[in-house]
Parts: C-alpha cells; structure tokens; sequence
C-alpha cells in the first residue's frame, strides 16, 4: 500500500448546535440529510456565484471537518465566521490538529464512506483511495504530487487562493463531481448558480490537459482566440492539469497552449460527461 503526506490541504473544523443548520445554508449541497458515515463535496460561493473554496464535508459527533487547499484557511475561517450572526456555531482552524495521509487502499463501504475511531478519520474518496486524517504519524512512501495527479484524473477541483472568486461551480464542473445540489434551499450566490445550470449558460468548462508543467491560476491560449487568454488553469500536477476553457474552443477542438507560440497540449478524458 502506498501512502502520501498531504501537505496541499488544510482544515476547518465547524462545531455548536447549529453547525449542521448553518453549513446547509451556506455551501452548495445538501448537509441537512447528510448521514453520519458519509462525506460530501461542496463550494461556498460569493453572492455573484463564484467559488470562494471547494470543501470535502466530513461529519464528526460533534459538528465537521471541512477540508480544503490550505493556503485558503486563514482568510475563509475569518470571512465564514462573519455570518455566524447569533447562531451557536463556531468555526476553528484545526489544520494543526490532524495529519492527513492519502491512501492507495480501498475501505469498504463505498465512495465517500466515512470510518472514525477517536483519533482516526478514513473517507473513502475512490474505489481503490482513502483519506487518512490521524493523529498518530504514519510512514510516507509516495510524494504528495501522485495524490494530487489522482485527484486531477477524477476530475475534482480545488480552489486554491490564486484562483479563488473566478469560477460559478458549472465552470470547474463541481456539478458533475457530487458538489452541488440544485433541490436544496438557498445559499450564497444560489440564484445565479441555479440560472446558469437551467438556463444552460455555461460559457466555460473544465477540461483535463496533458503536456507541460503548468500552475493554478495561469493563462492558456486557444488557436481560436489569437492573441489572447482563452483558458485558466485550475490544478496541475506533473505534466497533467485542470483548466476551464471557452466551450467554443472546445467543441472547435482548437489546439490549446500553455503560451501563444508553445506546443499544443494534449486534451485527455474525465471519468464524468461535460
């Protein structure tokens, strides 16, 4: 069995009688009717739509962790607690509390079956990946970059903090990877959210990429569109990447460049139809 460091992603940890309540109003899926032994993916957005984090929700006795790129957990801890108000709900870095190892083990049950003793958290996130959260050191064999290829090749974003407040779910295609549903109540940026999956105006899309180093946030650049930027990159490990193109340079199945002049990169499949 191979085992990673996670050191890419960092944790909130949201507790208080109303925890459950106040997280269902703000984030994009349903939290209300979430079991005890699953975990769920999830975005909070801005009022205008725009992912302000992805989140992996994993409940805990007594309320949740939530986990997501680390360099985002300062600034989401400090703005999600603004909207506490007066509900009993408190809202707490616990990055430092846990270690987070991935897991090249199946643990059965299913995708996203949660397994939790006192001081270890297991989630199964694919049929053959598991996240570990511990408090107990383990021996890591395999760089953190092979989870992060992983995670690229099932399609499932990660806003970090270069590309926070650019993307509506749709774009990053948190939809199609178990991240929003659209028969829950209201949450910040909803209405748009919800517009633009019914009135079929996603203009952009996120595809998968092979062929040059690249980094979250980077401009790519599409035959289509001489000259300027066409495409932003979402996540990127090794040589493979997440990135939201235009959908017209898409279906034009237009060569796409990491700069204007450079070798067109290799578009590859995602294990969801867009």
């Amino acid at each position: 069995m191979r085992i990673a460091k996670l050191g890419q992603y960092g944790l909130l940890q949201v507790t208080g009688a109303d925890a459950r309540a106040f997280l269902h109003a703000q984030l994009t899926n349903d939290l209300e009717h979430l079991a005890p032994a699953t975990a769920r993916y999830a975005g909070w957005c801005t009022a205008k739509g725009r992912l302000l984090a992805t989140f992996l929700v994993v409940p805990l006795p007594e309320g949740f962790l939530l986990q997501l790129a680390r360099d985002l957990v300062p600034a989401v801890a400090k703005r999600l607690s603004m909207f506490v108000l007066r509900a009993k709900v408190k809202i707490s870095d616990a990055t430092g509390e846990w270690l987070q190892y991935g897991l090249w083990d199946a643990l059965p049950g299913g995708d996203l079956s949660v397994r939790q003793a006192r001081d270890r958290i297991e989630v199964g996130v694919d049929a053959d990946r598991t996240l570990l959260m511990t408090r107990t050191p383990e021996d890591a064999d395999t760089p953190a970059e092979e989870w992060a290829l992983a995670e690229i090749r099932a399609g499932r974003p990660l806003i970090v903090l270069a590309t926070q407040d650019q993307f509506v779910p749709q774009m990053v295609n948190l939809e199609l990877a178990g991240g929003v549903d659209f028969k829950k109540g209201c949450y910040p940026g909803q209405e748009i959210v919800a517009r633009t999956q019914y009135r079929g105006a996603v203009k952009r899309r996120m595809v998968r990429l092979r062929g040059a180093a690249l980094r979250p946030g980077q401009d790519l650049y599409s035959d289509d569109a001489p000259g300027q930027a066409s495409g932003t990159v979402v996540n990127a490990a090794g040589d493979e990447a997440l990135a939201v193109l235009q959908v017209a340079a898409i279906e034009a199945n237009a060569p796409v460049r990491a700069q204007p002049q450079a070798a067109a990169l290799e578009m590859l499949p995602l294990p969801y139809s867009t």
